[in-house]
Formats: structure tokens, C-alpha cells, sequence
């Protein structure tokens, strides 16, 4: 494997190394709501992020990012002159080391810096964390400047790599005019665990198993499972038949109510989110959490696992659960009680969220200019 080494000046494409207006960002991913949430709407800031370039098939109507076209040298070779530096957020998990290297030395042939944000130490969507390990071996003692999102991330990407990284908290997820709408009222106490299409990070089932005993000792209280119809699907990657009939099983005892349904749109998930008063993480690994933003938004209590820095992120109830130890189920059905008992309303103000995003938006434009001299 290469060794990179940072750049040190880059200049404008036309010369020189002056401050200049415009800063032209080759963003991977640009269309990913955290990166569109690191503009600041209401004070432009002379960045531009390039437009996620369409993936060979994806028609001209789709919004599709992955896999990014970015991450192609030969696009580096012939779209230099467009861009001024190049981020990489994430996108990058079936790129090798060896195709990653490549791309580092293209950025470097051109004069671009790279600014990696670590949003994963810990890849959610792959159950061997060797090829990310691996790849973050690559891009992060190659980038020019490193993001992340909490104190714990910086400081094991300290140990790890002797690296410093700039912490910027994530930006909100949920926008207006939803962020400002009051809750929804419903009776009684709800709690969810949604199963999407049974990421290789969660630990479903016995997380579930815990929280229906939990939620049949306490009044008014319900448990609500939500996953998508794909787990039943015998062609989809994402089949789980056994998993699917415990889980109809239960719901069949009255033990909870399963919602077995296709992904939701924006407006559907925040529906959804909205009618829980508890949301349960069923992770075993992974680093941080749009979901829990999303929650923080919404004023959605969440109960995550000990692995990763999910309780950095945002105020939550927290119970153990890593890959290494298993499930601490004592801890889990404390979090649930706690959370009958108190009725935790932690929920963003607009205007902190506001704020957060308009400091998060400066604090790129600074780590760009900085950069380019």
C-alpha cells in the first residue's frame, strides 16, 4: 500500500494561491442530505458542491449517487479543471485499497487536496470490518484534512492513526417547515425498533425478545416493529424467513405489532418517527446515526447501544450492546423503564438547529480555504 503524504499549498487552477470567492467542491457524495445540511441556505458562502455525476444506468430522472462516479481516477483526469478540492464523506465500500490509492495519486497529480469526513470507524452495512479498515488506512493518513462528527471518533482516530480531526457536530436532517411542526398527540406509550431490511449491524431479535417482556410489564405501553417487505422476499439479498416468522409469531401472542411495508419516503419516516415516544437502536456496531438525528429533530426519544459514539451525538438513554460483549438485556429494559417513567422530551430548538448548520457551513468554508492558501 502507498504512502501518501498531505499536500501542503494548493493554488487556484488559474494560479497563485489567493483566497478566492468561489470554492468548487467535488463532493462524494453531493446529494446525501449531511452534505446538502453543510450549506447554510440563508448566507451563502461561495461554496459549490458539484453535482453527483449519474451512475452508468441510472436514467436521467434518478437521484442515485451510488456507486460515486467521483471516485473513478479517469473522472479526476477529466474533471480537474472543474473543481478545487475533492470531500469524501462515504459512498467508497467497494473501492480496494489498491483502486482508493489511485485516486489519491490523481488528486495529488492534479493539486487537489483531500478532505475526508470519517463518519464510519466502523462500517454498519459490512459485517467483517477488515475492508474498511483497510480503506481507512488509505484515505486518512492521505487527506489534507479530517472531519468527524464527535470527541470519541477524534480521539480514536488519534490512536489509531495519530491523526487530528476537526469535530463538527451533524447537521439537522428533519428541515422546515417539519423541524418547527409541534408533535403529534397519541395515547399511551410507544415504543419502535424499525428492522429496515435487517442491516448486518442490528441485533434484532434479541432486542426485540427483551423489549416485548419490558413493554408488557408497563401500562398503556406498546411495542411497535416495522421492516421492510424485502425480509420476506426470497429474491431480495436481504431474505430473513426465520426472523420474519419469529416475528409474526409475536405479533400473532399480542406481544407487538409488526408493520411489514416498502421503504418509507421522507414524509412517511418522519410520520413514523413522530408516533414513538421511544426509539430503539438495535446496533451492534457501527459509529454514529442520521436516524438518531432525525429523532433529536423530532422530539423521538432514543434508547442506543454502547458501541460507537451514538451517545455523543445527541442526548439519549443508552444500554449495552457491541459485538464484542453481546446484549446487556438488564440495561435494555432499565432504558425502556426509565424512559416510561420520565417521558424524556428532547428535541431540537429550530433556532439552535439554525445556528449549528450556519457554524457548520463556516466551519467547511474555512478547512476549504485554508487549503487552497
Amino acid at each position: 500500500m502507498k504512502q501518501h503524504a498531505p499536500a501542503d499549498t494548493y493554488g487556484h487552477p488559474s494560479g497563485g494561491t489567493a483566497l478566492f470567492d468561489t470554492i468548487r467542491v467535488a463532493s462524494v457524495p453531493a446529494g446525501h442530505v449531511y452534505v446538502r445540511h453543510c450549506s447554510d441556505p440563508r448566507r451563502p458562502d461561495g461554496v459549490v458542491r458539484l453535482r453527483d455525476p449519474r451512475p452508468n444506468g441510472a436514467p436521467s430522472t434518478s437521484q442515485r449517487w451510488w456507486p460515486p462516479v467521483m471516485l473513478d481516477p479517469a473522472w479526476v483526469d477529466a474533471h480537474h479543471e472543474e473543481f478545487d478540492v475533492f470531500h469524501l464523506h462515504f459512498g467508497f465500500d467497494a473501492q480496494s485499497p489498491a483502486q482508493l490509492d489511485a485516486l489519491v495519486e490523481a488528486l495529488r497529480r492534479h493539486g487537489k487536496p483531500l478532505i475526508h469526513t470519517v463518519h464510519d470507524l466502523r462500517n454498519p452495512h459490512q459485517c467483517d470490518p477488515a475492508p474498511h479498515e483497510a480503506a481507512l488506512d488509505v484515505l486518512v493518513p492521505a487527506a489534507d484534512h479530517l472531519i468527524t462528527l464527535t470527541p470519541g471518533a477524534a480521539a480514536e482516530i488519534a490512536r489509531r492513526w495519530q491523526r487530528e480531526a476537526t469535530v463538527l457536530p451533524h447537521p439537522h436532517v428533519v428541515a422546515e417547515p417539519r423541524l418547527s411542526r409541534p408533535r403529534p398527540h397519541h395515547d399511551g406509550f410507544r415504543v419502535g425498533v424499525h428492522a429496515k431490511s435487517l442491516r448486518p449491524n442490528m441485533v434484532l431479535l434479541p432486542v426485540v425478545r427483551v423489549l416485548a417482556e419490558a413493554v408488557a410489564d408497563l401500562p398503556d405501553a406498546r411495542l411497535q416493529v416495522n421492516v421492510h417487505h424485502e425480509v420476506g422476499d426470497p429474491a431480495a439479498h436481504a431474505h430473513a424467513p426465520d426472523v420474519l416468522a419469529e416475528l409474526r409469531d409475536l405479533a400473532d401472542a399480542g406481544r407487538l405489532r409488526l408493520e411489514e411495508h416498502d421503504y418509507f419516503d421522507d414524509d412517511g419516516l418522519w410520520d413514523y418517527l413522530s408516533s414513538l415516544d421511544l426509539s430503539v437502536l438495535p446496533y451492534a456496531f457501527g459509529t454514529h446515526s442520521g436516524w438518531l438525528e432525525a429523532c433529536h429533530d423530532l422530539g423521538t426519544a432514543v434508547a442506543a447501544p454502547s458501541c460507537g459514539c451514538y451517545a455523543q451525538q445527541r442526548r439519549c438513554l443508552s444500554y449495552g450492546n457491541t459485538q464484542r460483549d453481546g446484549l446487556d438485556e438488564a440495561s435494555l429494559r432499565a432504558a425502556v423503564l426509565e424512559a416510561h417513567r420520565v417521558r424524556p422530551a428532547w428535541r431540537a430548538s429550530p433556532a439552535e438547529r439554525e445556528a449549528e448548520r450556519a457554524a457548520v457551513a463556516a466551519a467547511h468554508r474555512t478547512i476549504y480555504a485554508g487549503l487552497l492558501g
